[in-house]
């Protein structure tokens, strides 16, 4: 078997050939037709390459749009269920408050929180507000101090300051809590 090098073309390096039907002193010969060949497998692939690079760059272009159309959707569903809550505020602060009792307006409140939940629970947000005495969760609870507390156990939650949200099992806000300490144990009085 014999090795010949191949035409080089420019920034190619040589290859090897190994072709048996030719003698070891002579060059492959190309034949028109094999030239012409080349040619047009070289510009096919060449249209091949550039198409292919035209619909990337389209997809691309695709999804940055789609990306934006589809945040602009999702910005106004989320402000088409929250403008309800400001209507009923806009409501309530309509009211003359010299013909209002407290009690009225903690319950128009009352009303417009809950409705303001009922849009975030759409959107699959949820609260983390852990009961008392509930085991604290590093991953879902802040501990702002410790405080002792009756009927809590150490390392336990004693009481909530602020209610923490979540979207799925991601934390947007931890619940702001405060934790039983751990109890001490009185110091050892002297035997007498």
């Amino acid at each position: 078997m014999t090795k010949h090098k191949n035409h080089r073309h420019a920034g190619d390096e040589s290859r090897d050939i190994d072709d048996p039907s030719l003698p070891d002193d002579a060059s492959p010969e190309y034949s028109p037709e094999d030239y012409e060949a080349l040619i047009a497998e070289r510009d096919d692939l060449r249209g091949k390459y550039q198409r292919a690079l035209a619909d990337y760059q389209n997809a691309q272009r695709r999804f940055t749009s789609d990306m934006g159309a589809a945040r602009e959707a999702g910005v106004e569903r989320v402000l088409a269920s929250l403008i309800p809550v400001l209507d009923h505020f806009d409501l309530a602060l309509a009211h003359d408050p010299s013909k209002v009792a407290a009690e009225q307006i903690v319950a128009g409140v009352r009303m417009i929180r809950d409705e303001f939940n009922r849009a975030m629970a759409a959107f699959g947000v949820s609260t983390i507000n852990p009961a008392l005495d509930a085991e604290f969760d590093p991953a879902q609870h802040e501990a702002l101090s410790q405080v002792p507390t009756r009927g809590v156990r150490p390392g336990h939650v004693s009481s909530v300051y602020q209610v923490g949200y979540k979207v799925g099992d991601r934390v947007i806000r931890p619940a702001k809590i405060t934790v039983a300490p751990a109890a001490t144990e009185p110091p050892e009085s002297p035997a007498s």
